[in-house]
Parts: structure tokens; C-alpha cells; sequence
């Protein structure tokens, strides 16, 4: 050691930190790196990531050998950090102690800290090149790095600890991969944002949230004068009609219009021949989440749904079209009742009629009305009154001020609503 310049130790020692750094700036790299980007980056044929892909397929053994070079080099530079403070100041236990410090110093700021905190910024670009020499090092060094392997696979049996299989660990839930989306806002396009928040939503929003209310089906009563349902199919803004006898509670099955439209043009439309061209109703309990009912929509083959709670009542009608639209967006011309009636006045505020669904309302005026109880406007209006309102009284729903225009019976008719300043309306909010 004597023949060796003190110049050159220092050289060793400072290529012993810079391996340090590499080993901590690639352990740190390849195990922030995003295994999702990862997986498109190998799988797009990105020969560094193809690398990284295979290396942490065996992370237990690609964990060795980084610590075992680690190891390796860190012992290797305290001992060369001894031989030159005893070179240098002599063989003091001050010297030695100063020295430790030192090298302590060194290895935190240049060989830990600072690599570190790189390989966690830039996985990407760290790990990618690291493979270069991680994967030749470990086809080296592995049958060390399988024998250390042993003891730790006999620590954990005897710990009774099993890690859990690589499919596993990178596995999502729900509330994960919602929490990924918002995370992801600024680099996803807005719509398809907005479109994976409602993708997400779909199991918190139940049928009834966005049915059509039983009051407000438009439906064909088979006892009425064939000349009057003749009109009713005529001018009906829906393709499919449900099909009644005297009242909703003697519901018959679902009309497809389009297959009576020769019974239009001449033929008798008597209700023999309604009949004949019915689909048997299809009923859907109260409560089933959205992604759900659409699952059975695709699976039966059906479009139209009425919705019934514990007794057999019938509530609402939800169609294929209602689903879509929590998804997307409204993309259909709807009949002029179907969503509620809203109008924009010229002092800024919005007419609207009691039987809106607040999701609706919440959609088209940028509210955040509350969802979790009463599903429309009326509704929401009686549970704050908790009575029946009348025309000309005011209150305030959260920071939205509210004035009830007309009540009619039991219900509010309509209302105006003035939305706060601060909304901006998303798109185009006119009907």
C-alpha cells in the first residue's frame, strides 16, 4: 500500500463513492419507477425499459445484487478512508474517529442523499441506463446473490411472512385508480378526464338517480279510444312506449313503435294488435348501482328498464340512453319533459321546474347540490321546508338562492334558481 500515491487513494476513493451513488441512484430509481408506464414502455418496444421489465420480474435478486455492491463499496472506502488519515495525520484514534466522520459525511451527501433523491425524480432516465451494468452485475454475482437469497427466504418462513406474488402487489383498487385519474388531470384531455371520473362514479349511482320518475313516463293505456292512441304513437317524441291497462299498476309490457308504424298508415290499431307487438317489461329493483344495470342492459340485450321498489311498485323508468349520458354527456335529442324544464332569464337566473333531476341541475348550472338524499329539486325544496312552500318564499340551498315561483298540490311546481358568480357553466348550458 506504501508504493501507492497518495493521489491515486484519493482517486479510488472518489470512484468508490461515485459507484455508491450509482448503486443508491438505481435501487431508488427502479423502485419508483411506474410499473403501468413501465409495462407500455417495454411492451412499445423501449429497450431500456424491456431491461428494467425483466430485472424487476426477479426484484428480490435485483435487490442483492445492488446491495451487495453497495455493501462492497461503502466497506471499501472506509478501509481506503483509514489508510489515508493514517497516511496523512498518523494512527491517532482522533484521526481515525475524525476520518469516519468524514467519510460519513461523504458517502450522505454524495453517495446516498443526493443519488437518491435523483433516482426518485428521474426514474425513468436513471433506471433505464442503470440496466446497462445492473443486468450484467447480476448475471456475475448471482450465485452470492442466491445464496444470501437463502437465509432471507429462511428469515421470513421462520417469520411466517410471505410476500405476496408480483401480479399482487401491483394491483389496483377502485379508490386507487380513481385517485390515479385525479392525479392525472393536467395531463389527460379534459373530456376524457370527465369521461373516467363518471366511469369511476358508476357504482355509487344507483338507477334511481337517474330515471325517469313514474309521474313523468309517458305511457299508452290499452283501454283508451283507438283513435287517441293512434295520436299518442304519433306524435310521441320516444321510440319505445310503456303499454298499460287502466292505470300503472296493471303494466302489459313495452312498446317498440317502430313495429306498429304499418298499423299508422291504414290498418286497424286496435288492442289486439298492440298486444301482439309487445316485449314483456322488464323490471330492476330500486337501488342497483348504474354499472350494474348496464352490464344487464348488454348481456339481455335490452335498452329500457322500470324500475320497482321492495313492494313491486313502480317508480321510474331508466333506459340505456340515461346510462350513457352519465358517461358522456348528454348526446340525444330528449322529449321537451324528459330532464325537467330550465330556462336562462335575462337577469342571469334559471327557471326551472321542480321535477329536474339534481344530478341534472348540478350538470347544466354547475352546482353542487347534494345527492345523497332526495333525487330531484322538488324533493330537495320539501326536505329544507319541511313543508309545501309557497310561491314568492326564498331560501338558500348551500350558497345557491332559490325562489319558489308556482307550487301545484303537493310539490313545487317551479322554481327560480340564481347560481353564484363564481360557476361557470360547463359548455353550453341553454336547452
Amino acid at each position: 500500500m506504501d508504493s501507492v500515491s497518495t493521489s491515486t487513494l484519493f482517486a479510488a476513493l472518489a470512484v468508490l463513492l461515485l459507484t455508491s451513488a450509482f448503486f443508491s441512484a438505481s435501487e431508488t430509481a427502479m423502485m419508483a419507477i411506474n410499473r403501468y408506464r413501465l409495462r407500455h414502455a417495454a411492451e412499445s418496444g423501449v429497450r431500456g425499459a424491456m431491461r428494467a421489465q425483466a430485472l424487476l420480474d426477479k426484484t428480490d435478486k435485483l435487490l442483492g445484487v445492488i446491495l451487495l455492491g453497495n455493501n462492497l463499496v461503502n466497506s471499501a472506502s472506509a478501509t481506503l478512508s483509514a489508510v489515508l488519515a493514517i497516511r496523512l495525520f498518523g494512527s491517532g484514534e482522533i484521526v481515525l474517529f475524525v476520518a469516519t466522520l468524514l467519510l460519513t459525511f461523504l458517502i450522505l451527501v454524495f453517495s446516498e442523499v443526493t443519488p437518491k433523491v435523483l433516482g426518485a425524480a428521474f426514474p425513468e432516465r436513471v433506471a433505464y441506463p442503470a440496466t446497462l451494468l445492473l443486468t450484467p452485475l447480476l448475471k456475475l454475482a448471482y450465485p452470492v446473490v442466491w445464496f444470501v437469497n437463502l437465509f432471507v427466504q429462511g428469515i421470513l418462513r421462520l417469520l411466517r411472512i410471505r410476500p405476496p406474488e408480483q401480479g399482487q402487489r401491483n394491483s389496483l383498487g377502485l379508490e386507487e385508480l380513481r385517485t390515479i385519474v385525479l392525479e392525472s388531470s393536467g395531463r389527460l384531455p379534459r373530456e376524457h378526464h370527465r369521461i373516467l371520473m363518471n366511469l369511476m362514479d358508476l357504482e355509487d349511482i344507483t338507477v334511481d338517480d337517474v330515471m325517469t320518475p313514474r309521474s313523468q313516463i309517458e305511457a299508452i293505456d290499452i283501454e283508451d279510444d283507438p283513435e287517441r292512441v293512434r295520436q299518442q304513437i304519433s306524435t310521441s317524441h320516444h321510440t319505445r312506449l310503456v303499454v298499460q291497462a287502466g292505470s300503472s299498476d296493471n303494466l302489459l309490457g313495452v312498446l317498440h313503435v317502430r313495429r306498429v308504424l304499418h298499423a299508422l298508415t291504414g290498418e286497424a290499431l286496435d288492442p289486439d294488435t298492440l298486444k301482439a307487438n309487445l316485449e314483456a317489461p322488464y323490471f330492476v329493483p330500486a337501488g342497483t348501482p348504474l354499472f350494474t344495470q348496464l352490464r344487464h342492459f348488454q348481456s339481455g340485450r335490452r335498452r329500457l328498464a322500470l324500475v320497482v321498489d321492495e313492494y313491486g311498485e313502480l317508480q321510474g323508468l331508466v333506459t340505456l340512453e340515461d346510462l350513457l349520458e352519465e358517461l358522456v354527456g348528454e348526446f340525444t335529442t330528449q322529449a321537451p319533459s324528459d330532464a325537467g324544464y330550465l330556462r336562462q332569464e335575462e337577469d342571469g337566473s334559471w327557471l326551472v321546474e321542480g321535477s329536474v333531476l339534481l344530478r341534472h341541475l348540478n350538470r347544466k348550472l354547475g352546482l353542487s347540490l347534494p345527492l345523497d338524499g332526495p333525487k330531484t329539486l322538488n324533493g330537495l325544496l320539501l326536505e329544507q321546508f319541511e313543508d309545501i312552500p309557497e310561491a314568492g318564499v326564498s331560501l338558500k340551498l348551500g350558497d345557491v338562492p332559490v325562489e319558489i315561483v308556482q307550487t301545484q298540490g303537493r310539490a313545487v311546481k317551479m322554481a327560480r334558481v340564481y347560481p353564484p358568480p363564481a360557476h361557470e357553466l360547463p359548455g353550453n348550458a341553454s336547452i
